[in-house]
């Protein structure tokens, strides 16, 4: 008997990839924690101009890759990287600060790999991830952030700190409507100075 089946689709992040598609156009992505890269293949398709979509694991990497061949978007412009998102994250401020137009920060709820410096824990470290994640996104642009973690709540300085849109409620589809709680989804913009 098979314990578990993984299908490398997310099925109530359907309305979310669609969602990137439509702010995909033109734009720079990078999709963090990006499994398979299919939120990456509906940008692409949507017309992102360029993508870097990270994720741990080379298995899902290797099937991300096999995504991009089958959709036709295999090539220098849609790249993938094998890191840990969490120290990608840190060092990634100096070289891509601004540099991305879109980006997907979808983390798992909880993950303590063997092959992570540091434990992740979403309720814990989001405005960490946040934080480093706007630093990456340029004047104008998207951060999508989606968890799944039922009793997740949104840290109220980030709110403060940024322009924050709960989009939760327009990324369920009618099959997940009845469980609210299944995901949890941002849009997150600097805020205009000036």
């Amino acid at each position: 008997p098979v314990s578990y089946l993984d299908t490398g689709l997310f099925l109530d992040h359907r309305p979310v990839r669609r969602l990137i598609a439509g702010l995909a156009s033109g734009r720079r992505l990078l999709n963090l924690f990006c499994y398979t890269a299919t939120a990456t293949v509906q940008a692409a398709l949507g017309g992102a101009s360029a993508s870097l979509s990270i994720d741990l694991s080379n298995t899902y990497l290797d099937w991300a890759y096999r995504n991009f061949v089958l959709n036709g978007i295999a090539g220098e412009r849609h790249r993938l990287l094998r890191a840990d998102c969490l120290d990608w994250l840190r060092s990634a401020g100096h070289e891509h600060a601004g540099a991305f137009d879109l980006i997907l920060l979808d983390p798992p709820t909880f993950s303590n790999s063997k092959k992570m410096t540091d434990t992740l824990d979403v309720q814990r470290d989001h405005p960490g991830l946040i934080r480093a994640s706007m630093a990456l996104l340029a004047p104008g642009g998207t951060l999508v952030f989606s968890n799944n973690f039922r009793r997740f709540r949104l840290d109220a300085e980030i709110a403060e700190e940024f322009g924050v849109e709960n989009v939760s409620t327009r990324t369920l589809d009618p099959d997940f409507r009845g469980d609210e709680r299944i995901h949890h989804c941002w849009l997150i913009r600097h805020r205009e100075t000036g």
